[in-house]
């Protein structure tokens, strides 16, 4: 045969052969081990090689499709397991330099062309000689081919290519950046790398990087990017821009370049003629010629941060501050906003000037965490030269503001932070643009401003400087300005830092600040105010400022200095005296109807003013014994109707009827204030002795009267804005608000003085705004404020409410009107005949519904029955026509109001609420549905009912409807309704909430025949009408007419309802005959339970169960019935499990059946946790019964099998394991208890071969290239608990594994857990885990750490390298995931501790600890926290280095990883060495 293909080689370069054939003969030839040729795999690479070529340079003339198969035809050669295999033996194949430079040539056409044509088959060839490193060889050994490359690769992605050739593209350049950098790391010549990186390689991969971090193929599609790909790529970028163009070489040119330094070391070789590398660096930056221009600024605003970093990460120790900061202007000279015209500024989009301002803020940062702003330094030694680049930039913020950016603010708080002087010299423009005249109204802009806010405050605070802060407030304020157009002065974020600020001052500069507003006032605007409504909106500013001061200054006491509280109380009585009056003056002579706007805005201002005036003056009467009110002594007033003169002196009644007009006329911040100063009189009234006399009450009425009726009519319109509590921002659309949070914040003062009608009033407001929101529940603002909703709810859940009796008891019959309007709309019969058929509807006091308590109290002996009237009303109801049909928009109507009852106590209602709310939600479950109401609606309505009725019956008040209704009559009623109501249902029997549904009206059934049994109430009476009702429906299923009628809903509720009664009579009658007192009537009516409910299974089992995946209210059924039947069989609840009763259980063939259903089914039960757990309760009565067990197998090794396909199955999710896990153990138990001596040692055999996977474990891995490991790691579940048992194993010491080698196995169990490409959660669970056995490993087998320190160790850096990876400094990620690195570092410190204080043992090994440490930690940057306890770790192994290892590592250690140990040593000197020293000398 060999001699048939000895002529391949000559078909393959004849001219006579179509390329069809050569191809098909060079495939065989390359597949079949028949064809013999010397060397042929190189022959074959070489003629595939030399066709392409040939192609290329125009000398051959092939079709598209031949030249793609050849690239093809090179790639499977390339990617092909025989390939591999020689290299592996050593056999050496030639690529050629000509193939890679066509692979070059063809990416590089393919990134200038739109063609698509074998871009994929030649990026295929390029990934598999970069994977290859016998063959990527070729690239590496000519630096200048894997530079084009890279280039060209870059420039190819950042044609933004779709499709499957993405994820290609970018993996062929991870490649190709890992082996530049490698040899970047190797090159002597720091010029040469510098030029590649400048001249080649900085634009193309700048731009991709760009996109990269923009997401630009993050999207879903045929071309997402994995993220962990995007991220490595963007990794290696950067740490190819760090060596090439930041080198540690290069650091003597930036300096001449930057701070003109003449460098006089002869010894810099090559670097002579290299001359300023930052002007290379950003002329290639700002070439406009790689990119369309839109894209070139965002590429070159993106890059500028970059560049910066880098410099700073290469370049910045202590001494380069200057030279870091030169470096500084020249990158943002590249930004636009730096050098750009007025014109072109004012043009710039909203979208550049938050690109640009991104990047400032992100310098800033950089120059402020890096300590490179030193004032002293900068003036003393620099001329200021940093003082003065920040000044410009500043100027260039102030005088081109940008108020909606978030990055704007954030920019100026940087600058304050660096300097205050900086800013100050524009504070009027700054506070102007920044505050008082911006218009900010997106959530993240207004958290912005209140962060620069808070900085400036602060530190004028710290200068002790605030007073003349705020004389640049009020200049900014006072100003000419169009005041219409400005927003509050102060919103909730400027006024939450304004209190701050203030409650820091001392009153000195309180009451200086205080007086210069007070001295501006009456200056500036109280001269002007009459008629000018500009005047007007500033005097409200004014005050809103006063306001704020006055009310967040720190309170004083009799402790005071005395001079501070005299001038206190001259500034309160001047500000009476000279603003407040003057102000409410203005008021009683308004100038025409025109000035209405002024009218309302010196209304505001003056009653802000007085009620801040009046709450402060109180306040300070309370505390301050040596403050005296200029309005009197608080107990020593006598109490009068007239109104508020009692509060501000000078100001009579009859004013105050006049402001009180036409304050009546607008929704404003007056009328708030005089709502606040009501409420303010009714305190100072409720603090005097006198308070009990009628004229004191009748005043406490009248006021809050007042309060409760002045804003009714706002309330009751709806519509309003929310409210983010601050006064001034009180107005027309936000005070129906606040007027609702005043009124509910002092519900306890205002509800004991109000009249009936205005109790009800509020609760049909609470009511009315809680039913809003729940239909406006979706819309919640990112921001968080106040609207009606909120205070309504919370109102609603607060323990407070069920206290104010008056209020609840009217909310309580508010919900009641609203159930019955509702019921009432759907009524098919006359109003009349409905208020007697269900009178409790119409009854409008809960009183005369507890009336029937006693009407229908039984007063006879047990066999009269008084009390079923009104049972067999509602029973008469439901078999007829229930007079009562919702439809669809009324059923979502009346759950809103079920929601609303579910939020309330019902458990501690009082007994007539009680009552009337059971005869509410019963009248209402049992009503009527309409076809227009939808299966889940229907569904979820008879379970709000059921369950609020369950709750209800839970409560104290429990026994009272069990003296109008028997406990059977409401199980007939109900059941009666149900199953009228289920041969209707539009709902699939298979459906979740059809199974919750059953669920829910079992429970209720079991909780009503519970509380039968819990208060001995007629048992004989009401279980024998239960199962005599309960028979009559089993009658009517087994006689087929609901089987006909094809209602397996009904069935159901019959199974649930026979289910029920046998789980709460069984134990009963079981628990009775124990004590011999169990009647025979019950023991009979169980024993017609359990018959009728086995018959119903069988009847489900033969209809539809059998065969199918068995419901889960099958299984509960089944598993109840098992255990009624064995209980009725067992003299003694201990004779249960053995079962000595000889009678036969009447259902064994069922349950047989059932048995090996379940069985069978068990994998697929595992998903279904109600299931499962039904399915363990019924295996584990079955294995407890031996009669049941079949004859042929055994059940113990049947059930266990099963077990263990479940737990093997791999379709069955972790989770759900954990899940299910108590339910086994219960089953193991029991099966364990009982089982034999053969049982224990078959499950014991079964386990050790679980755990026996290690070598198959570390196979599998050895076989997965890196790749396959990154797409397809060992899971989780099974790594997690391998881990747990050989912690557990290993901690049992060196007494029970004595042989060393067993314990050595687990290092190399350990080095292949997978600890990279991990979730979070995921990572920290299998760190503590790897964590774990190392420390068992240390602690309990010392012999084994004597010999296995390198295993050990190797395991140990594994982790340390791991918690480096995570826990460093990621671009644009949240620092969300921080928790679970800084947890991982502090066992990592631990883990160093321990090693510490094996100090004979780790010794020889410490310098080596310390070398691993940092070189890894050098590739890094880490978050602070996370590398503070990694160093504090360190510092314990440095402890054990002496003198000889420290100036061994100096010397070994490369030029970089140098730089950080001595870093590192001297930290450690620094801080913890003498930290140390110290404490060993005080110790002495």
């Amino acid at each position: 045969m060999a001699a048939v293909y000895s002529g391949i080689s000559f078909k393959l370069k004849s001219k006579t052969t179509s390329w069809e054939d050569k191809l098909k003969l060079a495939h065989f030839a390359w597949i079949s081990h028949q064809c013999v040729l010397p060397n042929k795999e190189q022959v074959l690479l070489d003629w595939a090689r030399q066709s392409l070529i040939a192609f290329y340079k125009k000398k051959l003339d092939l079709k598209e499709d031949i030249v793609e198969r050849l690239w093809i035809y090179i790639d499977n050669i390339l990617h092909s397991k025989k390939l591999q295999d020689l290299l592996k033996n050593g056999k050496t194949i030639n690529l050629q330099i000509s193939l890679v430079k066509i692979i070059n040539e063809r990416i590089a056409e393919f990134s200038l062309s739109e063609s698509q044509r074998s871009t994929c088959a030649v990026l295929s060839c390029c990934q598999g000689i970069l994977s290859t490193p016998a063959l990527a060889v070729i690239y590496t050994a000519r630096q200048e081919l894997i530079v084009a490359l890279l280039s060209q690769l870059c420039w190819l992605a950042c044609r933004q290519p779709e499709g499957a050739e993405v994820a290609q593209l970018f993996e062929v350049i991870r490649l190709a950046l890992g082996h530049y950098l490698s040899i970047q790391q190797q090159q002597v010549n720091p010029r040469r790398a510098f030029g590649e990186v400048t001249g080649h390689l900085l634009q193309p991969c700048l731009v991709l990087r760009h996109l990269l971090s923009g997401g630009t193929w993050a999207q879903a599609g045929q071309g997402q990017l994995r993220q962990a790909l995007s991220r490595d790529v963007r990794s290696q970028i950067e740490a190819m821009l760090r060596g090439g163009a930041f080198q540690p070489e290069l650091l003597s040119s930036y300096k001449e370049e930057l701070l003109d330094q003449q460098q006089g070391d002869k010894k810099i070789g090559a670097m002579k003629n290299l001359l300023a590398p930052m002007d290379a660096v950003i002329a290639r930056l700002v070439d406009t010629g790689y990119c369309e221009p839109p894209l070139h600024a965002a590429v070159v605003a993106n890059s500028v941060a970059l560049l910066y970093k880098l410099f700073l990460d290469s370049y910045f120790r202590e001494g380069n501050q200057l030279l870091c900061f030169q470096v500084l202007p020249r990158l943002f000279g590249c930004l636009r906003i730096s050098h750009w015209q007025e014109e072109q500024l004012k043009a710039l989009a909203t979208s550049d000037w938050t690109t640009e301002l991104l990047v400032v803020e992100q310098l800033l940062n950089s120059v402020a965490n890096n300590n490179i702003y030193n004032i002293a330094a900068d003036r003393i030694r620099h001329g200021e030269v940093q003082f003065h680049f920040y000044r410009r930039l500043a100027e260039l913020l102030i005088n081109h503001s940008q108020a909606s950016v978030p990055a704007w603010f954030r920019c100026l708080k940087a600058l304050m932070s660096l300097n205050h002087l900086i800013l100050e010299p524009d504070l009027d423009d700054l506070l102007a643009s920044a505050w008082i005249d911006a218009e900010v109204t997106d959530f993240r802009t207004k958290k912005a401003q209140e962060a620069l806010l808070h900085t400036l405050f602060q530190t004028y605070v710290k200068l002790r400087q605030v007073p003349r802060l705020f004389e640049e407030i009020l200049g900014v304020i006072c100003r000419p300005a169009a005041e219409a157009l400005r927003q509050p002065v102060l919103t909730s974020g400027p006024s939450r830092v304004l209190s701050e600020c203030l409650l820091e001052l001392p009153p000195s500069q309180i009451l200086d600040t205080w007086s210069l507003v007070l001295e501006k006032f009456q200056s500036l605007v109280l001269p002007y105010l009459r008629g000018d409504a500009d005047m007007a909106l500033k005097s409200l500013s004014l005050s809103s400022l006063l306001h704020c001061i006055m009310f967040n200054m720190r309170s004083l006491d009799s402790s005071t200095p005395l001079p501070v509280i005299r001038r206190m109380q001259c500034m309160m009585e001047r500000m009476l005296r000279e603003l407040v009056r003057p102000l409410l003056d203005l008021l009683l002579d308004p100038q025409g109807p025109e000035l209405e706007l002024w009218l309302q805005k010196i209304s505001d201002s003056a009653l802000l003013l007085s009620y801040t005036w009046a709450q402060v003056d109180t306040m300070l009467s309370i505390n301050c014994s040596q403050y005296h009110s200029v309005s009197g002594a608080l107990t020593d007033v006598a109490v009068e109707i007239s109104n508020l003169p009692l509060l501000l002196p000078g100001v009579e009644t009859c004013h105050w009827k006049k402001i009180e007009k036409f304050t009546a006329q607008f929704d404003s911040l007056g009328r708030y204030c005089l709502e606040q100063l009501y409420l303010q009189k009714m305190k100072r009234t409720l603090i005097q002795t006198s308070c009990q006399s009628e004229e004191a009450l009748c005043s406490l009425k009248c006021d809050a009267a007042y309060i409760l009726g002045s804003g009714r009519e706002s309330l009751n319109r709806g519509a309003a804005a929310s409210w983010d509590g601050q006064a001034g921002t009180v107005g027309a659309l936000t005070y129906p608000v606040a007027h609702w949070h005043l009124i509910v914040s002092n519900l306890t003062i205002l509800i004991s003085y109000l009249c009936p009608d205005d109790v009800r009033s509020l609760a049909s407001v609470l009511l009315r705004t809680l039913l809003v929101s729940k239909a406006q529940e979706g819309s919640a603002d990112e921001e968080p404020s106040i609207t009606l909703e909120k205070i309504s709810s919370a109102i609603l859940h607060s323990p407070l409410f069920p206290e104010m009796q008056s209020l609840h008891s009217a909310f309580l019959m508010c919900l009641t009107e609203g159930c019955t309007s509702i019921l009432c709309s759907g009524a098919q019969s006359d109003p009349s005949l409905l208020s007697q058929q269900l009178p409790w509807l119409f009854e409008k006091d809960h009183m005369v519904v507890a009336l029937w308590e006693n009407r229908f109290a039984k007063v006879g002996p047990e066999s009269v029955e008084p009390k079923g009237e009104i049972a067999q009303n509602l029973l008469s109801l439901v078999k007829s026509d229930f007079p009562i049909q919702l439809e669809g928009e009324q059923l979502e109507s009346i759950l809103e109001l079920l929601e609303v009852i579910s939020a309330l106590q019902l458990d501690s209602l009082l007994t007539p609420y009680h009552v009337h709310y059971f005869l509410l939600l019963l009248s209402v479950a049992i009503t009527k549905l309409g076809s227009s109401c939808s299966s889940s609606l229907t569904l979820k309505f008879l379970m709000t009912c059921y369950r609020l009725l369950g709750y209800l019956q839970r409560g104290k008040s429990a026994r009272s409807v069990l003296k109008i209704m028997y406990v059977s009559d409401i199980f007939e009623i109900m059941l009666t309704s149900l199953f009228k109501a289920s041969s209707r249902f539009p709902v699939n029997i298979d459906d979740p909430s059809w199974s919750e549904f059953l669920q829910v009206i079992g429970a209720f059934l079991e909780q009503l025949m519970q509380m039968l049994i819990q208060m001995k109430l007629s048992l004989v009476l009401n279980f024998g009408k239960i199962t005599g009702f309960l028979h009559k429906l089993y009658t009517e299923a087994t006689a087929g007419k609901q089987v006909e009628n094809q209602n397996p809903w009904g069935r159901q509720l019959l199974l649930v309802s026979l289910t029920k009664l046998c789980q709460v009579l069984g134990p009963f009658v079981r628990e009775r005959k124990q004590q011999h007192e169990a009647p025979a009537v019950l023991s009979e009516l169980l024993q017609k339970a359990i018959l009728h409910t086995g018959a119903v299974l069988q009847l489900c089992w033969a209809q539809g169960a059998q065969g199918q995946h068995l419901p889960s209210v099958f299984i509960a059924s089944v598993s109840t019935l098992l255990e009624a039947e064995v209980g009725q069989h067992s003299r003694h609840r201990t004779e249960i499990s053995r079962m000595t009763d000889r009678i036969p259980l009447s259902h064994t063939a069922f349950y047989q059946n059932v048995y090996s259903q379940l069985l069978s089914e068990l994998p697929a039960l595992a998903g279904d946790s109600q299931c499962f757990q039904a399915a363990m309760r019924f295996l584990t009565l079955f294995f407890l019964a031996p009669e049941l067990h079949p004859k042929k197998d055994s059940v113990f090794t049947s059930m266990f099998h099963s077990v263990r396909k479940v737990l093997g199955d791999p379709a069955v999710p972790v989770e759900v394991i954990q899940d299910i896990e108590p339910h086994l153990g219960v089953l193991f138990t029991q099966m364990l208890e009982v089982g034999t001596t053969e049982d224990f040692r078959m499950v014991m055999q079964c386990i050790l071969q679980g755990l026996d996977i290690s070598n198959m474990w570390k196979a599998n891995l050895q076989l997965q290239n890196r790749e396959a490991c990154q797409e397809q790691p060992v899971p989780v579940a099974v790594v997690g608990p391998i881990l747990d048992v050989l912690a557990a194993l290993l901690r049992q010491g060196e007494e029970t594994i004595s042989n060393p080698h067993h314990v050595s196995l687990a290092f190399s169990i350990l080095l292949t857990v997978p600890l990279d490409h991990l979730k979070p959660p995921e990572y920290g669970s299998i760190f503590l885990r790897v964590h774990n056995v190392l420390f068992s490993i240390l602690q309990c087998h010392p012999k084994v750490m004597l010999k296995a320190i390198p295993s050990f160790l190797n395991c140990f850096n594994r982790l340390v390298f791991s918690v480096m990876h995570e826990g460093r400094q990621k671009d644009k990620g949240s620092t969300d995931d921080l928790s679970v690195a800084l947890e991982c570092a502090r066992l990592v410190e631990r883990m160093y501790s321990h090693i510490a204080t094996r100090a004979e043992e780790f010794t020889v090994f410490s310098p080596f600890m310390v070398a691993q440490y940092v070189t890894e930690v050098q590739k890094v940057t880490l978050y602070p926290a996370v590398k503070s306890l990694l160093q504090e770790g360190i510092y314990l192994i440095l402890d054990l280095c002496i003198e000889p290892d420290i100036q061994f590592l100096r010397v070994s250690l490369q030029p970089g990883v140098r730089d950080i140990f001595k870093e590192l040593y001297n930290d450690y000197v620094k801080y913890h060495k003498a930290k140390h020293e110290g404490e060993r000398r005080y110790t002495v």
